[in-house]
């Protein structure tokens, strides 16, 4: 099955913010969200009932300032926070991050080409402008997690980001198909890094289908090339949609 295949209104759609909906950028708020999107995801939301949701390791505040003014379910800081479809916001716990609050920023600090990015619960090192320091990201990350209670260091691309243990895409993912709209739908994941295979393997236990976005290895059982074409498969179904409504 295709992606274009399993979109259809009996579908609950879960999609991945960098390098699913928009290409990832230099830095974090240097994304392009492209002209249309928040339309065409606004006019899914209402196809599939109010079943959409943005699942990311950004905080939902960032997710609706790139999307205003659509505002959809939105999982954040993997799963950390969680706008619910009515509107409320379930907030998980989070531990004492000092020691890796300290580590990122002496990493900073010492070599001014990384960038620490700060969320509730979670702190992250992007280091997309020193691939070559990704190793001293890695270990100093992972020391600071191992001197931390509830905490795990995440890997993504160019980035090294500790989060609450207790949380993941999949875990949010599952929250949400226990509520309405999500629930008794057939649930589509989109996303395009190793912090999404989770959510692949969540939905298709649950008979639903993952979607890899780009290359590299995965569980996801479909593919599309990049964050464009993922846009156009959208876009696509949409109009299809449309066309048998007619």
């Amino acid at each position: 099955m295709t992606f274009s295949d399993a979109l259809c209104p009996s579908c609950a759609l879960f999609l991945d913010f960098d390098g699913t909906l928009v290409e990832i950028a230099s830095h974090p708020q240097a994304v392009v969200v492209p002209k249309g999107l928040p339309a065409t995801l606004a006019r899914w939301r209402d196809v599939l009932g109010g079943a959409v949701a943005v699942v990311s390791g950004r905080p939902i505040q960032q997710i609706d300032g790139f999307l205003a003014p659509v505002v959809l379910s939105v999982a954040g800081v993997h799963g950390a926070e969680r706008r619910r479809a009515d509107g409320s916001v379930a907030w998980q716990t989070v531990h004492p991050m000092q020691p890796v609050v300290d580590a990122a920023a002496a990493l900073v600090r010492a070599y001014p080409s990384l960038e620490m990015e700060s969320k509730r619960g979670a702190v992250a090192v992007h280091y997309r402008q020193a691939p070559q320091l990704q190793f001293l990201c890695l270990s100093t990350m992972q020391a600071a997690v191992e001197r931390s209670e509830g905490l795990t260091l995440l890997c993504g691309k160019m980035v090294v980001e500790a989060k609450p243990s207790c949380t993941s895409k999949s875990q949010a993912i599952d929250a949400f198909m226990q509520e309405v709209p999500f629930a008794g739908r057939t649930a589509v994941f989109v996303g395009d890094d190793a912090t999404d295979e989770s959510g692949f393997a969540s939905v298709q236990r649950r008979g639903g289908i993952g979607v890899k976005v780009g290359d590299g290895p995965t569980v996801a059982r479909a593919r599309v090339a990049d964050p464009m074409a993922m846009r156009e498969a959208m876009e696509r179904a949409l109009a299809r949609y449309t066309e048998r409504r007619a």
